[in-house]
């Protein structure tokens, strides 16, 4: 027993080894640049390839092939990435996202490539580099991880690279080379991602596909270690394989075998769900890319020229009607990653297994193998199939809600491997599965046109949720969510919406596809499909339906017609360039065609040409030094006398103005504390907000000001004391919940949806707050001067001061009686400003409750009823302006 168990743990820290060197390698690579590189296992699958093309097919030393492989071709590999792929994207602004979406083409792009090169077959002749003895493995490992933590730890590289990755702007100016320290990263990553491949070539399946995936399952060993910490990385990846390698030992009997040997078989994968899931902070700034400009119209007759192409295959006959068959169903497939990423903006690699699961449900349902329900026809079995497999959707809806971007990324392909690992590749679920067609359309001909007739019940509800009330919602999920939640949008249940639906969509196209196949093939649904399906629909527009059904055109017609990998590398190549062109090829080609086009004469637009007609009409000649009268807010209501600031109270009473504001709820705040890592940032804040008064609340940075202000918005849980709005309790409601309310909220940095128009961007504030009255929209949209041509103008591209108006507008549709804005002046002129302040002065006296955090010290003193200093976390100083801006240690503590 002890020598098998020595022998076990042997084997164990050989495949440990090679887990800890795509740990180091990720980690360094992550450290130098903030990416997750998720072409490392494509980088080790080319150079596993290339060393075999050196030594077997070319003849070369072992020595010479593993010289050019692993010290030559890899780091120059990573030194190619970084400097036409990675490095632009930065130059360009570093939006994690477009980085995500080129790190997953690059992967697309290796994989096809390889496919192109060498087949898609695998190969078992792998040259072995290092013996099957772990010590080398082992020793190999541990070197590479002391040198690296010795150089990044006491060396100046160590702390440029530090420097770097805290802040790449701030390490510029510093005088550091932040290319050079990336590109060292990269060239290091792409070295471990080599020695990698090489390692495990010798012993598991050597083809594009497998061996990527393999090395990505292992991407567990770097999030457990939350990406930092080397010795952690090399401890989790040898615990990991030692106790995969001695689970092996173990033989139950019963229904508990094939569970227990999958799980033994493939505890990495467990491993990067519970590290996926456990771990929600990983990443999170980053979010879908998204274009800053306003939707891309559909081209005229685009829908008619792709009903023409669709109907096409009707005329075909054979193979390629065959072949033909395939294209509707992957489009239903896509189409389910435009619900989730395009409308919903999230992430989502894992959408092949909801494909997959429809098509083995819709086998076994069919079969009558699918546990506690009967054999039903083809037709009824896909429709049960989907209703079953839409509430899975929750295994990634319900990690979506607290994750994003990267986080999120690694929860979906977390699932995705997971499902193809524990359900796919298991016989106990797909041995002697065949699945046939609907009766009436066996024929290829007929099944095209019950597949054209699905597709377009597909297309009517992935309309459904572009348009109306749900339709806006999720296009200011995509957006802003932040900014949605403070709209009213119910985000949680938004999202779970999303994924259901792009899980019942999914899982609609793959029992498409398996009916179309006469077969369940489990390799038609592995994680890589998930890559590369999300890659196209990402570089064909991801909120375009219409480019859904071009990718899978694209996808089938390439490979049915080339060599396998050509449509994988063309994908590839796109999403590589996804930063340069976030709009989708449309976008570019748009672009590109107006910079060609003849320079012609300026024109006016309509909305200048009025503006013209205005300056030049003489009853309405404005002061030079006023902005134009089609963009300036329109003067509001006078407000009604503001009573004597001498009678308040400190706290801001009410005073005698018992008119609009009485009976209306309070918002208050009593003992509120907050804490940070040790650091308190609230101490005891007690702050009233009355109705029609309007409160200021000021101090130096650092002060507390965002902390309470977000206490009060709901974005951040108090540590102590509590948030009332009259007699209730708020302090533990969500932002959407407290807007539902009455209590609405602007930001500092402007939260418009820019794929909206003026008016629609105003309307999610009235549908979210449940606003009844049809004409609140064009009330707010009138009294900040959004109506007549503008209102239909698209949010994106318009200057800072009209965006402040069309958010403060949405906020003013939902009818709030507590309005919350944080340093609303920002970005505006002398004008704006002054028309602002009519504005709120005009709110307040129709009784709203306005609380301001402003540094503007002169805006405070016109507009504000009573103003609060705050001081590390305590408010200092409280009382009319007149008496607390003239107080020489609340004006100190202000500025």
């Amino acid at each position: 027993m002890s020598s098998l168990t020595y022998d076990l743990t042997l084997a164990g820290l050989s495949v440990g080894g090679a887990a800890a060197l795509t740990g180091i390698g990720l980690i360094v690579t992550y450290r130098a640049t903030g990416v997750l590189n998720f072409a490392h296992g494509a980088v080790a699958m080319v150079c596993a390839f290339v060393l075999r093309q050196c030594v077997v097919e070319w003849g070369w030393p072992l020595w010479a092939g593993a010289v050019v492989t692993l010290l030559v071709l890899a780091p120059a590999l990573g030194v190619v990435l970084e400097r036409f792929v990675f490095r632009p994207l930065s130059v360009l602004g570093g939006d994690p996202a477009q980085t995500l979406v080129a790190s997953i083409g690059v992967f697309v792009l290796l994989v096809g490539g390889a496919a192109l090169l060498w087949g898609q077959g695998a190969r078992d002749d792998a040259p072995e580099l290092v013996s099957e003895d772990p010590w080398g493995r082992l020793a190999v490992v541990l070197v590479l991880a002391a040198g690296v933590g010795a150089v990044i730890r006491r060396t100046r590289f160590g702390r440029e690279l530090r420097a770097v990755v805290d802040d790449r702007g701030l390490a510029v100016l510093g005088g550091i080379d932040a290319d050079r320290v990336a590109a060292a990263g990269w060239a290091f990553g792409s070295f471990t991602a080599g020695l990698t491949g090489v390692l495990l070539a010798p012993y598991v399946r050597l083809d594009p596909y497998g061996l990527p995936l393999l090395v990505m399952e292992v991407v567990a060993v770097a999030v457990a270690a939350r990406m930092r910490s080397l010795p952690v990385a090399v401890l989790t990846a040898l615990t990991i394989a030692v106790a995969q390698s001695q689970l092996t030992r173990l033989h139950p009997r019963g229904w508990a075998e094939p569970l227990l040997q999958a799980v033994g078989a493939n505890l990495f994968v467990v491993a990067l769900l519970l590290a996926a899931l456990a771990l929600p902070r990983l990443g999170t700034r980053d979010v879908l890319p998204r274009t800053a400009t306003a939707r891309v119209p559909t081209p005229q007759g685009a829908w008619i020229v792709a009903a023409v192409l669709f109907l096409l295959p009707l005329g075909f006959a054979g193979t390629d009607l065959h072949t033909s068959v395939q294209v509707p169903a992957l489009g239903v497939v896509l189409l389910s990653l435009v619900v989730v990423t395009g409308r919903g903006g999230q992430i989502s690699l894992g959408q092949a297994a909801y494909a997959g699961l429809g098509a083995l449900f819709t086998a076994l349902l069919a079969a009558g193998r699918f546990p506690g329900l009967p054999r039903l026809p083809e037709l009824a079995a896909l429709a049960v199939a989907v209703l079953l497999v839409a509430p899975l959707g929750l295994l990634t809806g319900w990690p979506a809600i607290t994750r994003r971007g990267l986080a999120l990324a690694l929860a979906t392909f977390a699932v995705g491997v997971g499902v193809s690992r524990f359900v796919f590749a298991q016989p106990y679920a797909t041995s002697g599965l065949s699945l046939g067609r609907p009766a009436g359309f066996d024929g290829d001909r007929a099944y095209y046109v019950l597949e054209l007739a699905l597709l377009t019940l597909a297309l009517l509800t992935a309309r459904a949720l572009r348009r109306g009330r749900t339709g806006r919602a999720l296009a200011a999920l995509r957006d802003h969510e932040s900014g949605a939640s403070a709209a009213g949008v119910r985000v949680p249940a938004l999202k779970l919406l999303a994924f259901v639906a792009g899980a019942a969509l999914a899982a609609l196209g793959g029992g498409m596809l398996g009916m179309g196949l006469r077969a369940f093939d489990p390799t038609a649904y592995d994680p890589v499909r998930s890559l590369l399906w999300f890659a196209a629909v990402v570089v064909l527009g991801a909120d375009s339906t219409l480019g859904a059904l071009g990718a899978a055109a694209l996808l089938v017609g390439l490979d049915a017609g080339a060599r396998g990998g050509v449509a994988a590398a063309l994908i590839g190549v796109l999403a590589v360039l996804v930063g340069r062109f976030p709009g989708g090829p449309y976008e570019a080609v748009r672009t590109a065609a107006g910079r060609l086009r003849p320079n012609r004469p300026a024109a006016l637009t309509p909305l200048g040409a009025q503006a013209r007609q205005r300056l030049h009409a003489p009853s309405l000649r404005t002061p030079p030094s006023s902005p134009s009268p089609s963009l300036a807010p329109a003067p509001a209501p006078a407000p009604a006398p503001a009573p004597d600031n001498e009678s308040e109270s400190e706290t801001g009473g009410a005073g005698g103005n018992t008119n609009p504001a009485e009976g209306r709820a309070v918002l208050t705040t009593h003992g509120l504390q907050a804490r940070y890592d040790g650091f308190t940032a609230l101490d005891g804040v007690d702050l009233t907000v009355p109705p029609g008064r309007i409160t200021a609340v000021i101090g130096p940075n650092g002060a507390g000001k965002s902390t309470l202000f977000h206490c009060l918005a709901g974005t951040l849980r108090p540590s102590h004391g509590q948030v009332r709005h009259g007699t209730r309790d708020i302090t533990h409601l969500s932002p959407h919940a407290r807007t539902r309310l009455g209590i609405a909220r602007t930001f500092q940095q402007l939260a418009v949806f820019p794929t909206l128009t003026v008016a629609e961007n105003v309307q999610v504030g009235a549908e979210q707050g449940h606003i009844k009255d049809p004409t609140a929209v064009d009330r707010a949209l009138k009294l900040l001067h959004l109506d007549g041509p503008l209102r239909n103008a698209p949010a994106a591209g318009l200057p800072t001061g009209t965006l402040r108006r069309v958010e403060l507008a949405r906020a003013l549709a939902g009818s709030p009686s507590v309005l919350l804005l944080d340093e609303p002046a920002a970005g505006l002129d002398t004008a704006e400003v002054t028309a602002l302040a009519r504005v709120l002065k005009a709110l307040a006296a129709d009784g709203t409750a306005l609380l301001v955090v402003e540094h503007d010290l002169d805006l405070v003193a016109d507009l504000a009823d009573v103003v609060h200093v705050m001081t590390a976390g305590r408010v200092i100083a409280s009382g009319p302006p007149a008496h607390v801006l003239d107080t020489p240690d609340a004006r100190e503590g202000a500025v």
